[in-house]
């Protein structure tokens, strides 16, 4: 564009005035003004429809769910980390994370675990691939019954991110820009971050991460070739895209730097290396700028070559180089394919190597390491392989879950090779994120904050009603019934709380006030059940005439678009039923027998899926709990075949914690907050060097954490199941409390608690 005449940029006496105002206010001046005052300062700046400075500052506390450290059989002692049941009792433990990484940053940044960041030596190393385009998805294959089933993602997975790719490329900057920001202010003034990309978004990204990080910190853009240019890429009208981009920039003006080499190849080690007298392979490079000091220790040790022609040459032997020197085209690292060993059958899966690769230049052992879009868990296996810490995070449930049972077999891989391993724990937002959205801000008199969470509350039931596509009671209902919200196809519809579970004294009074009305249908909607409430409530409503339906409030109903487009599928509960076997020759110890595990899911329409089906082709449906192939002959026949011929085709994953009540939940939130622990820090910015958080408490919140002390689950080798623990001896006699945990095919967790008697 060429430059303005002097006098297109000259003020008003009214500009001047305004000018005047913003700045003795404070206020950030708008665009007009900063490049008028600051011509000589202007730089290129990324512009997109929206763009704010601000980033969230919420902190909320994290949920653990479950704490794992492999203690199937004796653990190998690791100086005084583990005690002797297996469990870690000290040091860094791993984080996984399920939920939104808008979140989770901010409240690793604001809230207590930064200490622990910090105290584990800062985050070295971040590792991203955050979703590409629309396209991404959160399907997965799985196998069941010989057959192959494709488990369409719920919607909260499907879109990924709430904004990404919702409004176009901006939303994506949007989404991206912010968790950047956030990432930048966790990283150890050292580190570096990798941000991998394809053809769709480069260029977007690159932008984006020269204005968080600088344009000066971007090193590389590293290409990788995924793989060679072969089949219908070869035949097609342009150039195949067969590779990835990884931008590759820096904190600070100074990095964690190892170098980065590959093996060299056969045919350059036959050209360029020979042996000596001994029979050891070298090659001879020239002397350059060696002092003669050196020379003559060269010398010494026997790495000086003399040619033909009496000149000295500097001896590189084979055994002694680290390989050749890595540019910026990474060509022998190929993808994650259908027959690889790592491959787990998750879409976008990286290999190893390639994170491997990156770990080992840019960090050392014991470092901490991130990837805040994780997916089948790459980065945090290899993390684990490598000896460093890590910390990873995922919006995807069955990522999570994949990403849970892969570590677990790192852990026993790490056992068995008698090499060190830390314990891992999986946390969440859960709870908290619904109390952020009960979360009343300002300063509001009483009587105002009770008629502004009355409204959001009212809001929240709106909202579930909508989603659950149930039609509210009416003004005249609402005064005649009270108690309940709602009805759906001749059935009642109460909402528990948002912030608790359900439990029995509510699921009494929803029996009681079907009876006072003569209702005898009622569907009681939940995030939350109390554990061990069914099936024995459901026979006793039966028993009153009753027919009474709980189903899990999924996280999707907080996505506005999601309820806009009828897409949140409410599920049914799911049943354990598990025993205890007593070991007859030892009174203290005790195995659990999983003996029953139902599911009442159903995923789309038969009747939808049957019409869409050509002739002579067949697809898998799951129906009322059961998964079906169906198929249409030629002559338009349709055959139904059952897969799920038995209850333990449903379970992927299960584990028991034998003594569940042994550790209470205990969570750090900011001084002051109420009683879930939501917290907004405005402006929080830790100075350099010094990190300064905010005062946090202790609350108990009324939970216990799931010990993980025996677990068998499928993986893409090896679908075998044990249904029955090793035996676990207790120290002493006594009533203890087991904990079940069932995470089904599709990675909905389910759990029971079975009581038990020893000695």
């Amino acid at each position: 564009m060429a430059r303005q005449d002097k006098k297109t940029y000259d003020l008003s006496e009214a500009e001047q005035r305004d000018l005047f105002n913003l700045i003795q206010q404070g206020k950030a001046l708008p665009e007009k003004y900063r490049f008028i005052l600051f011509e000589d300062k202007r730089e290129v700046e990324l512009v997109w429809n929206g763009k704010t400075r601000d980033v969230c500052t919420t902190v909320l506390p994290f949920q653990t769910l479950e704490h794992i450290d492999e203690p199937r059989k004796e653990t190998k002692t690791q100086g005084d980390l583990f005690d002797s049941r297996g469990r870690q009792t000290k040091g860094w433990s791993n984080k996984l994370i399920w939920g939104d990484n808008k979140l989770i940053l901010s409240s690793l940044k604001a809230g207590p675990l930064r200490q622990q960041i910090e105290d584990a030596g800062g985050l070295k190393l971040i590792y991203i691939d955050p979703p590409f385009d629309v396209g991404a998805d959160f399907s997965m294959d799985i196998e069941i019954g010989g057959e192959t089933f494709h488990k369409e993602p719920n919607l909260l997975e499907q879109i990924a991110y709430r904004d990404t790719w919702g409004k176009g490329a901006d939303s994506f900057i949007a989404m991206l820009y912010e968790r950047l920001i956030l990432m930048r202010d966790l990283m150890a003034a050292d580190a570096s971050i990798y941000v991998h990309c394809d053809w769709r978004v480069s260029t977007w990204i690159r932008s984006v991460l020269d204005e968080v990080f600088g344009v000066d910190r971007h090193l590389n853009e590293l290409r990788w070739r995924r793989q060679p240019v072969r089949g219908a890429k070869a035949t097609s009208n342009q150039y195949a895209r067969n590779s990835d981009t990884i931008h590759f920039y820096t904190k600070g003006e100074s990095w964690i730097w190892n170098g980065a080499y590959k093996p060299y190849d056969q045919k350059f080690i036959d050209t360029k290396f020979r042996p000596d007298e001994t029979g050891r392979l070298f090659r001879d490079c020239d002397l350059g700028d060696y002092s003669a000091d050196s020379i003559a220790n060269f010398e010494a040790v026997g790495k000086i070559y003399i040619t033909s022609s009496g000149k000295k040459r500097l001896k590189r032997f084979l055994d002694e180089e680290k390989g050749e020197s890595l540019g910026d085209l990474w060509t022998d690292v190929a993808e994650v394919n259908s027959m690889a060993v790592e491959r787990l059958d998750y879409p976008t899966q990286k290999p190893e190597k390639l994170i491997e690769r990156i770990i080992r230049a840019s960090t050392n052992e014991g470092d901490l390491v991130a990837d805040f879009f994780v997916g089948s868990g790459t980065t945090a296996a290899v993390a684990e392989k490598l000896g460093r810490k890590w910390i990873a995070s995922d919006l995807g449930k069955f990522g999570v879950h994949t990403t849970r049972k892969r570590l677990i077999g790192v852990q026993r891989e790490l056992k068995a090779a008698e090499k060190d391993f830390r314990a891992f724990e999986v946390l969440n937002l859960g709870r908290y994120e619904r109390q952020a959205y009960l979360n009343i801000g300002g300063r509001l008199t009483e009587v105002q904050r009770a008629a502004a969470l009355s409204a959001k509350e009212r809001e929240f039931r709106d909202l579930i009603l909508r989603a659950y596509k149930a039609s509210p009671l009416g003004a005249e209902g609402a005064a005649q019934d009270g108690f309940f919200h709602g009805a759906r196809n001749g059935r009642l519809v109460v909402i528990g709380p948002i912030n608790l579970p359900v439990g029995r004294l509510f699921v009494e009074e929803v029996i009681t006030e079907c009876r006072k009305r003569g209702a005898s249908r009622v569907d009681i909607l939940a995030f939350e059940f109390e554990m061990g409430l069914f099936p024995a409530v459901l026979e006793e409503a039966r028993s009153k005439g009753i027919d009474l339906s709980p189903k899990y409030i999924p996280a999707e109903v907080f996505d506005k678009r999601a309820v806009d487009k009828g897409q949140v599928v409410f599920h049914d509960i799911s049943f354990v039923e598990a025993s205890p076997r007593y070991d007859k020759k030892n009174k203290l110890a005790v195995s659990i027998e999983l003996s029953d595990f139902s599911v009442y899911y159903t995923q789309g329409a038969a009747e939808a899926a049957i019409a869409a089906l050509k002739e002579g082709k067949s697809d898998v449906i799951c129906e009322q709990g059961q998964l079906y192939k169906i198929s249409k002959s030629k002559e338009g026949i349709v055959n139904r075949e059952r897969l799920t011929k038995h209850w333990t085709d449903w379970v992927d994953y299960w584990a028991v914690d034998f003594d569940y009540l042994q550790r209470k939940e205990i969570i750090k939130v900011p001084v002051g907050t109420g009683i879930g622990g939501v917290a907004s820090l405005e402006g929080f910015e830790p100075p350099q060097g010094e990190l300064k958080l905010p005062e946090f408490e202790e609350r108990w919140t009324g939970g216990y954490i799931f010990e993980n002390e025996w677990q068998s689950f499928r993986t893409r080798q090896s679908r075998d199941l044990e249904l029955t623990t090793a035996m676990h001896t207790y120290d002493r006699p006594g009533r203890y409390t087991v904990a079940v945990k069932v995470i089904d095919i599709f990675g909905n967790d389910t759990m029971t608690l079975v009581p038990v008697n020893v000695g």
